[in-house]
């Protein structure tokens, strides 16, 4: 039934929906009653409310149609067309409190998911014949909704084809090392078995994928639903069913052994959030966030098919023992799908904290300094906190004499706003770090109030697109005092929003308790601004100085996300810029430049980056089991060519903090982590450029 809307003008035009004290006229489901909630809290907290429009419904409609069916391999074009009366409605139907579109759509998915059951079933009763001269377009945004079922059985034959061709390489490709090692156990089979055993395998994948398909209920569905209206909001808002609550952001890292994934279900596929410092992922250093898992393996084992898999049974899978392999097939946030092994471990606590190093080079000491993230002792336990761990650091290695500092804060995904504040106070005299803004209020500076310059010399801060949140507002401050060198990708991420979890059951309606428990909202509730104004939203930081790296052809960040919210800028703090040793950033820049173009290994790096560019930009697939055979060997072969960037940089020494020696040096634990932290610190030819950059500030 329709509840009683009372809508109030404000100046934005918002129409608000007043929920909490809305009386239904007559019995209201559990579904309406969890909607209108949603809207309320929607509309009184987020950050920039949605004028519910044409505009408005017509985001809603097609995030709704791209999550409910991303492969499009169960709608048909009939279907859509059906949907499309609803295109320019959702705004009304959401305002009403009316489920008509999502009640048709659940009709209809269940009902095609039934249907197309039966076509892989069918398809892979034969064998394919892969000497065809076939393609299959494997890009999801390029395909077309099937016009028929017939069309649509065809997409499904070419689908699994490319599914079976896939796994009968890997199986010719472990026949022919074998072979080369004249490996006797290993029981050769000809290419008919191989086909057949490839299609079993492709089989059992399936019938997985459908049972749990054909486990997904109406609260799954409308979960589903009612994130594609928050999603119009921005990409960070998002609803959380009870269940889902709980499994949020479960960390692998968080139980005794692991391999360190912060993982995240977002609608039918198994995002990575994050990579824990510290551990067996960050270690092994493949896996990044924003991949997608779509198949887990114990060591050699069959892989496990996760898409649509509950998050929190994708997680037993992959958790396991101390020293087992487990082998993760992802989509690549670059493009592309890779199998990954890592051997499960216990998180080494230590590697989560601030370490620094001294890199001697051509006679000059620098010292530097890693940060995986601004992490907090938020509850008072005595723990670490990254702004005091980084001042000892500093400490150390003001002791050791250093020439100058690099701050890294590559990948760093942020944490503590308060230790920015703090941090930045290191470097620079007391003053404005940053600006926080909630929709109605007035934006807050917060500043470093204390006498707490403790390092004036040479800075350069390494940042890249992996660098959000308090990184961005941390390598802003720098940068807009002047006070030292933002190295790094043509810009960092550029998530300049803070989020607030609401549990929908407060202040509901004493009428409708019997519907607890409704989920909870994590919503968009204000924005960073630099202290000289612009937003970190969108634009993120761009360095000083740009350098080559191998995602630098990729679109990556929040820009690339549904809907982010626009970059803006309010009136800039005031503040003055560092004039202690100003920099001749033109000169650094220019010499900087020099140094890369006639680098061999920076070369090297752009040509990998422009081979990852065209493999993302290459989904059009062969089902020629030859010319397959032929082009994946061709690119293993390519890819030793850049196996040279994995070597130490001649010159670059590491050393051991004297102070830092004296704790380890009877710990052969300790010792191993450092020599290993050491170890790709050798290779790392943009920390071996912001050594450069140092040397020329002096």
């Amino acid at each position: 039934m329709k509840p009683t809307l009372i809508r109030i003008s404000v100046s934005l035009s918002l129409l608000v929906l007043v929920t909490s004290c809305v009386l239904f006229s007559g019995s209201p489901t559990k579904d309406e009653v969890i909607q209108a909630r949603l809207l309320e809290n929607l509309n009184a907290n987020h950050y920039n409310p949605q004028i519910f429009n044409d505009s408005f419904s017509l985001h809603v409609f097609s995030l709704y149609l791209k999550r409910l069916d991303y492969n499009k391999k169960i709608l048909l074009q009939e279907d859509v067309d059906k949907f499309s009366k609803y295109k320019y409605e959702i705004d009304d139907q959401v305002l009403n409190n009316k489920l008509d579109f999502f009640n048709l759509s659940l009709e209809i998915i269940n009902k095609r998911t039934k249907e197309d059951q039966q076509y892989y079933k069918d398809i892979l009763s034969k064998p394919f014949d892969f000497t065809k001269e076939e393609s299959v377009e494997l890009n999801p945004d390029k395909f077309k909704y099937a016009a028929s079922k017939e069309e649509l059985k065809e997409d499904w034959r070419k689908y699994l084809k490319y599914q079976v061709l896939f796994r009968l390489n890997d199986m010719m490709n472990e026949q022919e090392k074998a072979i080369a090692k004249k490996d006797t156990s290993f029981k050769k089979k000809n290419a008919t078995e191989m086909e057949a055993d490839a299609r079993k395998k492709v089989l059992k994948s399936e019938d997985e994928i459908f049972e749990r398909l054909n486990k997904v209920d109406r609260e799954d569905r409308f979960s589903l639903y009612l994130n594609c209206i928050v999603g119009a909001y921005d990409p960070h808002t998002e609803y959380f069913a009870p269940v889902e609550r709980d499994n949020f952001d479960i960390a692998l890292s968080g139980q005794v052994e692991g391999i360190g994934a912060q993982l995240q279900q977002k609608d039918e596929e198994i995002k990575v959030s994050s990579i824990v410092p510290g551990s067996p992922s960050w270690r092994q250093g493949k896996l990044k966030a924003g991949d997608i898992i779509l198949k887990v393996a114990q060591g050699d084992g069959e892989p496990v098919e996760v898409t649509g898999m509950k998050l929190d049974n994708v997680v037993k899978i992959v958790r396991g023992k101390k020293g087992t392999e487990v082998r993760l097939t992802v989509r690549k946030v670059a493009g592309g799908t890779e199998i990954i092994s890592i051997i499960r471990d216990i998180v080494q606590l230590e590697e989560t904290y601030a370490h620094s190093d001294i890199v001697k080079e051509n006679g000059m000491r620098i010292g530097y300094i890693k940060l995986p993230s601004f992490y907090a002792d938020f509850k008072r336990l005595g723990g670490h906190n990254c702004a005091a761990d980084v001042k000892k650091e500093i400490m150390k290695l003001k002791a050791d004499t250093v020439d100058g500092i690099v701050l890294d804060l590559r990948d760093n995904g942020g944490g503590s706003l308060s230790d920015v504040v703090d941090m930045a106070g290191l470097f620079v005299d007391k003053g404005p770090i940053v600006q926080v803004k909630s929709r109605t209020g007035i934006p807050t500076v917060l500043s470093d109030r204390e006498e707490s310059l403790i390092y004036d010399g040479p800075l350069v801060v390494m940042v890249n697109s992996g660098s959000a949140s308090a990184s961005e507002i941390m390598a802003a401050a720098i940068q807009d005092y002047k006070r030292g060198i933002i190295m790094g990708s043509s810009s960092t991420f550029g998530k300049g929003s803070v989020q607030q979890f609401s549990d929908l059951d407060e202040q509901l309606n004493p009428a409708y308790a019997n519907f607890k428990p409704l989920g909870s909202v994590k919503v968009t509730r204000s924005k960073f601004y630099r202290i000289s104004g612009g937003a970190t939203q969108l634009k993120g930081v761009v360095p000083d100085i740009i350098l080559p790296d191998r995602y630098m052809y990729l679109d990556l960040g929040e820009r690339e996300l549904d809907y982010p919210m626009k970059w803006d800028e309010i009136s800039k703090a005031d503040y003055q810029t560092w004039n202690i040793h100003p920099l001749s950033y033109d000169k650094l820049r220019k010499e900087s430049e020099a140094r890369t173009k006639s680098s061999e290994s920076f070369k090297l790096l752009a040509e990998e980056a422009q081979r990852l560019k065209n493999q993302r930009d290459d989904t059009y697939e062969t089902l020629n089991l030859v010319k397959y055979h032929a082009k994946e060997k061709g690119v293993e072969e390519t890819g030793k060519k850049y196996e040279a960037l994995d070597k130490d940089i001649a010159g670059m020494e590491l050393i051991t903090l004297s102070s830092d020696l004296q704790v380890i040096k009877n710990d052969t634990t300790k010792m191993a982590r450092e020599k290993d932290f050491q170890k790709r610190l050798r290779k790392d030819i943009h920390l071996f450029e912001a050594v450069n950059v140092i040397k020329d500030m002096k």
